[in-house]
């Protein structure tokens, strides 16, 4: 074949070298159906995984691709990065000179260290770049502990080459979990459940409350949605889904009355914080829905009153210690604030694009009294959402905070400046086309790079990891396929023409036990839509419990599973944070929006159809199992019967939605839409009749206390 016809040419060669790069050259839809992704959007994604193709590719330079990635492995001395079971022991090449010698040491993360033993096998050598090149096989000693630890290779005539070496667990095992035991919490939103004292947005004071509440009801653990930081400037971003750092937090949760220096303000100053409170409250009042934008402007103002003040010597040494701590993560998110701050935009100029820029480094000091600020504001949010945790704790939960892991960051975000090398350019990721979202998604974020990740030693993950986890005995990973495999769509493409791209899930899944064990975590992947049966199953082996929804927990027939087939390692819930409250889906409000939105691809009245057939399976099933015997039931008394489903199965964990314990009817998020279309993550918590539910009513509010109680006579 001419080498310089088109790359698509040679579909065959395509797919090989897709293959060995770990791009899926084709899916099964939500038909069932198989799809083939087009050689433009394969060679768009290769190239951004750094293969030397593009579009304009010839059959030639897809050769050539091919052979670069075949001797891949052969150029490196070590693995950048090898994730070991521990106690299952683990065989790694090295690769040196054919005939040189070499041996190699284990360095673990206290000190200790020693030498890997060399395996009998023998693997012949390889001409590389004309030189002949041999391959050594080593074991990691099944011994060594978990931990991040180093392998040092040093090879005949003087080079010396070393690798992360990651012990992780073979399988989680969380304390709260142990013995048979099964738990019962509430999921909520927390930017959504407000109190009289908070500034137009739920806080960490109302997180520490609600926790109060929710443990008092008998709930071992409080699911949140993602409290990662998003930009410091107006427009603020509404989805906690979207934020530009999961490593750092959302200082609008900050209450500014708790922080201890408030108190120490002069009459003044306290009255002019006052001021700023009461023009959200009252904005609050008129209007019903969140304005991020009004609180942060109004909170910001009265954090900079309080961080001007005197510290006491114990704070100012605590909050040093925290800026130690945090190291060159902490202070480039707090510059990358600063500037971001100064310009007025989250897209800095190309002087200022990324952290290893030259100028960055003189704009250090000119906005080293913002970068103080940002970094004081990450202490105190830290230190609220640490004394929420600890007040879980304190009042009875097992778990306490469930935090919520989001799948990844903006474009535009602190991470990808300070470390534009772990991303994948001119890449987003999404979802394709689904029975709920039929157009797909594009969630506008970029991936990081599988090759990046490893040559990384996987610090980002661990450090996000670590951060999630801090102040929480569980946590939620947000589409935990994103660990086996991502969506990625090439800029300029509709969500339908992405393709997959798989990572090393051997070692993002080992890595996460390993934090997760180290905390005393449980972890719960969301793994709906669709999943290969060997995925579930190996996060089934791994300790991580799946997750269980009513409406998408369907038998052979099509019927809602019974309780007893659900699974044991699950999560089991009837509403999530993507579906409207139960008593609106009940009403069918997902296929009105949807309709008037313009997000069905179907006809709508056939959408209707199948909504009032699975709701009369639904009815069907519980009045199988005797959960309700009335001719008519109400929307209240199904909600509650399917609680009382879930709560027969065998799953582990059940959780209730906050907005189904008051009666909400609006969904908080419609997937595929924009703030144009929807008012995603601004909706407070209200009743059935679209009545603010303020934190104070919780403990009394009837409808709440009967699913609760229902929940805490079923569950052990």
């Amino acid at each position: 074949m001419d080498t310089n016809a088109p790359a698509s040419s040679d579909p065959g060669l395509l797919r090989h070298v897709a293959d060995r790069n770990g791009v899926a050259t084709g899916y099964w839809d939500w038909y069932g159906n198989w799809v083939d992704v087009s050689a433009e959007s394969l060679l768009e994604v290769l190239h951004a995984l750094g293969v030397p193709v593009s579009p304009e590719s010839t059959i030639g330079d897809l050769r050539e691709a091919a052979r670069l990635v075949d001797e891949r492995e052969w150029r490196q001395t070590l693995p950048p990065t090898i994730v070991a079971r521990q106690g299952g022991g683990y065989e790694f090449p090295v690769h040196v000179p054919d005939g040189a010698w070499v041996s190699v040491q284990w360095i673990l993360e206290d000190g200790r260290s020693g030498h890997c033993e060399q395996l009998d096998r023998y693997i012949p050598p390889r001409t590389i770049d004309d030189r002949a090149v041999g391959r050594a096989t080593f074991d990691v000693p099944h011994w060594l502990p978990l931990g991040w630890h180093r392998l040092v290779a040093t090879v005949e005539g003087g080079l010396v080459a070393s690798s992360t070496l990651i012990i992780v667990p073979s399988s989680l095992d969380a304390p709260a979990l142990r013995g048979g035991k099964r738990a019962w919490g509430v999921g909520a939103q927390m930017y959504s459940t407000r109190s009289h004292a908070s500034w137009g947005i739920g806080d960490a004071v109302d997180l520490a409350d609600l926790a109060a509440i929710t443990a008092d009801k008998g709930a071992d653990f409080l699911l949140i949605n993602p409290v990662h930081a998003p930009q410091p400037i107006s427009p603020q971003e509404n989805s906690p889904y979207l934020p530009v750092s999961r490593r750092w937090l959302n200082p609008i949760y900050i209450r500014p009355e708790a922080i201890a220096e408030y108190a120490a303000l002069p009459q003044e100053s306290r009255d002019a914080i006052e001021q700023l409170r009461a023009q959200t409250v009252d904005f609050a009042v008129d209007e019903d829905l969140i304005d991020r934008d009004r609180v942060w402007e109004a909170k910001r103002k009265a954090l900079e009153i309080i961080f001007a003040a005197a510290r006491p010597y114990r704070r100012q040494s605590d909050f040093d210690h925290f800026i130690e701590r945090g190291g060159a993560d902490l202070a480039n998110y707090a510059l990358w604030c600063a500037l971001v701050e100064r310009e007025e935009t989250i897209e800095l100029p190309e002087a200022l694009s990324r952290s290893s820029a030259p100028a960055v480094e003189m704009e250090r000091l000119e906005v080293a009294d913002r970068v103080e600020f940002w970094q004081w504001c990450q202490w105190i949010v830290s230190q609220q959402l640490s004394e929420a945790q600890a007040c879980a704790r304190r009042v009875g939960m097992s778990m306490g905070i469930m935090a919520d892991l989001a799948v990844g960051v903006h474009s535009h975000g602190s991470e990808r400046w300070s470390h534009p090398t772990l991303f994948a350019d001119d890449i987003f990721v999404g979802s394709p086309p689904d029975m709920y979202s039929q157009q797909g998604q594009n969630w506008s974020q970029p991936p990081w790079s599988p090759k990046a990740l490893a040559e990384s030693g996987y610090a980002p993950l661990r450090d996000m990891l670590r951060a999630a986890l801090a102040n929480a005995g569980a946590i939620r990973i947000d589409h935990i396929l994103g660990l086996f495999r991502l969506w990625w769509i090439p800029e300029g493409r509709s969500a339908s023409e992405g393709t997959y791209v798989y990572y090393d899930h051997e070692a993002m899944v080992g890595i996460v036990l390993l934090e997760a064990q180290r905390a005393g975590a449980v972890v719960i992947g969301e793994d709906l839509g669709v999943v290969e049966p060997w995925v579930r199953d190996y996060l089934r082996e791994r300790g991580v419990l799946g997750t269980s929804v009513v409406w998408f927990e369907k038998d052979g027939g099509g019927w809602p599973l019974r309780p007893c087939d659900y699974r044991e390692r699950a999560l089991a819930a009837v509403n999530i944070h993507d579906l409207p409250p139960t008593q609106g889906y009940i009403r069918g409000i997902q296929t009105t929006l949807r309709s008037e939105l313009g997000l069905l691809v179907d006809d709508v009245e056939a959408v209707r159809a199948q909504d009032r057939l699975e709701l009369e399976q639904v009815e069907a099933r519980l009045r199988e199992y005797g959960l309700i015997d009335s001719a008519q039931p109400t929307e209240r008394e199904l909600v509650e019967a399917l609680y009382a489903y879930v709560a027969q199965t065998p799953s582990k964990l059940v959780v209730a939605s906050l907005v189904d314990a008051v009666g909400d009817l609006r969904p908080q998020n419609m997937p595929g839409t924009d703030a144009d279309l929807y008012p995603n993550w601004c909706v407070p918590l209200c009743n059935s009749e679209g009545d603010e539910v303020a934190i104070e009513e919780l403990p009394a509010n009837e409808r709440l206390t009967a699913l609760f109680s229902l929940l805490r006579g079923s569950i052990d």
